[in-house]
């Protein structure tokens, strides 16, 4: 089959060392497996103690920022995390290729954290949160584009390769929040922030020591940008810095807004995005209505994200007041609830991949599991019914445990085969980007996540909790429902 008829770029000769295996994969995927580990490690290990730094008070280290603000600014930068992803995916395929600008936003990565832990107050947080949430949106478009690059697009073994890289992502998502929580409990924040440096750098190290052995096709531009179109693009890039930074300086762009901001923004892009590579003339008919297909699960995405992104909003502050965190006498830090939920990811994602394998051809259609995963996730909102409105450390944390395991099992339904499907469904000359698209569901989903905090009453959970279940189940039904017309618009890839 070929690359057009797939509609996914591949490599046509088997990786390089293909004979050596990663768990049965190409060991290739060791190398990416092992960045994206690290990555995630210094993400989310910052990102654990973050909201709780931006509103605890100075006198325990914080910055005194109102909960709603705060809970914002925390979704506002996790979805600039995922629109990044956009400037990533085009750099890659216009300029540098994937395997570079991994390499360059791992450095941006590493950068922003030492920001957060140098540098004081609000300074460092804009700073080091700007840098990492560019850095981040390249090296997570283009970590996923070159684990595609190590399968043909009919190999069996893709899915299944797909939930192993994530399980190096929940690997360093388990122990980042725990250490730096600790660090955070027992020295400071900032010594927190410099932990997530660390761990980016030993990343950093790891994928500098073999790079050399990626596939040549990850190192390829797939659609250059003429030399005589360089220069403007420098000058709109420049022109785009300028008027956010009149915006800020003038009070357009502020802590308030800046969710709202992000939210206008992801959508426009991800209208555009889907319009461009629509209308291009140098798209196949076939890769043409793959694109069409991909919009409802665009959509189911965007719905299961402002729902499981809330891990970092609500839930962070649910644990903080109405959570039991009593160990033995000992009180758990609150970031090491989004431990939890990677403990789970690690346990389950090699059992999703001896399923995907086994099942082979007879697996659920992307679309059903998409659906499946948007039902469930509105149902874990629903299982915090039953402890709503209690008082301060009324919950279990077993509990939590419960909720959170079903989180766990919505996610491994959509996200690796979201990064999968992708790939799959990509035009040949927009493969980095169609991954760029996938992440500005995730993108869209978490700044929603972030404005929807601002409706959260600990005081009145119930309307919550129930309102947003509900609508989530809703939508995974009506996607459900649509699964045949949406087979139909993949052309043969399931």
């Amino acid at each position: 089959m070929s690359n057009v008829d797939t509609g996914v770029q591949v490599s046509q000769e088997r990786p390089e060392g293909s004979g050596k295996t990663f768990f049965g994969q190409p060991r290739q995927l060791a190398n990416i497996f092992g960045v994206e580990m690290w990555e995630r490690f210094s993400f989310y290990g910052m990102q654990g103690i973050l909201l709780l730094y931006l509103f605890y008070p100075a006198a325990q280290g914080g910055l005194g920022i109102p909960k709603d603000t705060a809970a914002g600014i925390v979704g506002a930068y996790g979805g600039a995390v995922y629109l990044s992803t956009i400037l990533g995916a085009w750099l890659a395929d216009r300029i540098l290729g994937s395997e570079r600008v991994l390499f360059f936003s791992a450095v941006l990565i590493m950068i922003g954290h030492i920001a957060l832990a140098a540098l004081p107050g609000g300074v460092g947080v804009a700073v080091g949160l700007v840098a990492i949430a560019i850095g981040s949106g390249g090296l997570k478009a283009n970590a996923t584009s070159i684990v595609g690059t190590l399968y043909t697009a009919d190999d069996p073994r893709r899915d299944a390769g797909f939930s192993i890289f994530y399980l190096g992502i929940n690997l360093g998502a388990f122990v980042g929040p725990l250490l730096t929580g600790l660090v955070q409990t027992t020295i400071g924040f900032h010594a927190g922030f410099a932990l997530a440096a660390i761990g980016m750098a030993i990343g950093l190290v790891q994928y500098s020591i073999g790079r050399k052995n990626l596939p040549k096709v990850a190192s390829i531009v797939p659609n250059p940008l003429p030399s005589n179109r360089r220069t403007r693009a420098i000058v709109v890039g420049l022109i785009g810095v300028v008027i956010i930074a009149i915006a800020v300086a003038t009070g357009l762009l502020n802590v308030s807004n800046l969710v709202t901001v992000v939210i206008a923004v992801t959508l426009i892009a991800a209208i555009a995005y889907f319009a461009i590579i629509l209308r291009s003339s140098r798209i196949t008919k076939t890769e043409r209505s793959r694109v069409l297909a991909f919009i409802p699960l665009f959509i189911a995405s965007v719905a299961f994200w402002s729902l499981y992104q809330q891990q970092f909003t609500v839930v962070t502050l649910y644990s903080d007041s109405q959570l039991n965190r009593d160990l033995f006498g000992w009180q758990m830090p609150v970031s090491w609830v989004q431990s939890i939920n990677p403990i789970f990811v690690i346990i389950l994602s090699g059992v999703f991949a001896a399923i995907w394998t086994k099942l082979g051809k007879r697996q659920p259609v992307t679309p059903l599991k998409f659906a499946a995963a948007t039902v469930i996730m509105g149902i874990a909102f629903l299982l915090f019914l039953p402890f709503a409105n209690g008082a301060d450390d009324s919950t279990p944390l077993l509990a939590l445990v419960g909720i959170l395991l079903v989180f766990t099992i919505a996610e491994l339904l959509l996200s690796p085969v979201g990064l999968s499907i992708s790939t799959k469904l990509a035009p040949e000359i927009y493969r980095t980007q169609m991954v760029a698209l996938f992440f500005l569901s995730v993108a869209l989903g978490t700044a929603i996540s972030g404005q929807l905090a601002a409706y959260y009453d600990p005081n009145n959970q119930v309307p919550y909790f129930s309102i947003l279940g509900g609508i989530a189940i809703l939508i995974g039904l009506l996607l459900a429902a649509i699964t045949p017309f949406v087979r139909r618009l993949m052309a043969g890839v399931r």
